[in-house]
């Protein structure tokens, strides 16, 4: 099975994730139901969960369901100086209610900046610790005047869902290929938005995809405590079944292990797809690939990411808008993952069906005339031929040849219809 051409969806992705940008999205909420309800009408047969507040989940607890509704701040002349509304991030996520006036200095612990980014608004959450807060740009914080703050936030804590959405492709084997991404953050680009339309965009390619080998089992699910979810439910069949996977967010982010077919599909699509990607060690992980990977779980998943998290200035505040993503760096990071996977879906191990080195000629392989330089051509065939001993996978070949897998798999294809190899 090839599967390795997948048409640029770039203009399509960065619609959707347009789309999706302005909405509040936090670890539950209705922010999550709006862009799952969005991805349901890309890709019509996920299924969409909820797991009720105060589930216990491995050692953690689904945390009450959190509403916001409107969150500002007003000065002493009643001039909106801060306002939910004109931007999500500047409201501390899971902020409890409050509607009060306060002195500047009294308000300043509840205030959030960047000094090294005083443009910037951050990002800040307070999930597990009742509080509340504001963030806002340094440069405005500094022009803030001593007087009387009116503080209002009118948003609720109570018992509800976390909610995820899950696609299941059937394909030939119950073995699967496990992909997930997570819709937890708010109006952020790269760090939020990228991962979800790609891997729709990957859902929608996989469903056109006939004759498949492997099964797939796509979430997408608020981080780390919708990963601790779904594992919670579900490690045991996923341990049974799962032969690789990733988590999505051109980096390369190893599993546990760092020698699964995930690390190594991955490593072979960077290294000739992307040849600048930057390779990070396991000590780095910072996402739910800490859930997939833990002792105990045990899942063969690494991550392929557009750039890791933390590793850029705009990470975590609003400069990560829709201008610091495109269409061609989304086409870049879907044709990366469609090709790893396509490497998962053709790895095979190839075993040599002649004794000694066949005659290729007669098969109409090899030039009828030997001259200098006339079985160039050939000798990648050859090649391919004295390391099909049946030991060696198509992606360990590969990579000894420092030819692209989808390159070698089509001259394997070749020897196979001549009854040369077998797989």
């Amino acid at each position: 099975m090839t599967i390795f051409k997948i048409k640029p969806r770039g203009h399509d992705m960065y619609s959707w994730a347009s789309d999706l940008y302005p909405i509040c999205r936090s670890i539950t909420g209705q922010g999550v139901r709006k862009t799952l309800s969005y991805i349901k009408e890309l890709i019509p047969d996920i299924t969409i969960h909820e797991v009720p507040s105060g589930k216990k989940v491995f050692d953690w607890t689904v945390p009450e369901e959190w509403f916001i509704y409107d969150a500002w701040i007003e000065d002493d002349n009643g001039k909106k100086i801060v306002d939910f509304k004109n931007n999500n991030l500047h409201l501390v996520g899971y902020s409890i209610p409050i509607d009060a006036t306060l002195s500047l200095e009294k308000l300043q612990n509840h205030l959030y900046s960047l000094p090294d980014q005083p443009n910037a608004i951050p990002y800040v959450t307070s999930y597990y610790k009742k509080d509340w807060g504001f963030c806002l740009s340094h440069n405005q914080r500094e022009s803030l005047k001593n007087g009387n703050y009116k503080v209002h936030i009118n948003s609720e804590l109570k018992k509800g869902f976390l909610n995820y959405g899950e696609v299941y492709i059937k394909g030939r084997s119950k073995k699967e290929v496990f992909l997930s991404t997570y819709i937890c953050h708010p109006s952020m680009a790269n760090n939020e938005l990228s991962g979800p339309v790609v891997t729709t965009a990957l859902v929608q390619w996989l469903k056109a995809s006939l004759d498949l080998n492997y099964s797939y089992r796509i979430v997408f699910i608020p981080e780390t405590i919708g990963s601790i979810t779904y594992l919670s439910k579900n490690y045991k069949k996923l341990k049974s079944n799962v032969i690789a996977g990733y988590d999505l967010a051109y980096s390369y982010m190893p599993s546990r292990d760092g020698n699964t077919m995930s690390d190594k599909a991955a490593l072979h699509c960077l290294t000739h797809l992307a040849k600048d990607f930057k390779q990070y060690s396991w000590l780095d992980r910072g996402s739910d690939e800490r859930q997939y990977c833990a002792p105990g779980i045990d899942m063969p998943i690494a991550s392929i990411m557009r750039t890791k998290y933390g590793e850029y200035p705009e990470y975590h505040t609003s400069l990560d808008n829709m201008s610091f993503i495109s269409p061609d760096g989304l086409n870049g990071a879907l044709n990366i993952i469609s090709h790893a996977i396509g490497c998962i879906e053709n790895n095979l191990f190839p075993k040599a069906l002649i004794l000694g080195e066949p005659q290729l000629g007669k098969r109409g392989l090899y030039p009828d005339t030997s001259i200098k330089g006339s079985a160039k051509d050939t000798d990648i065939m050859m090649n391919i031929l004295t390391y099909a001993d049946g030991k060696r996978d198509l992606i360990d070949i590969s990579n000894i040849l420092g030819v692209p897998l989808w390159e070698v798999k089509k001259i394997v294809d070749l020897l196979q219809e001549n009854k040369l190899i077998s797989v």
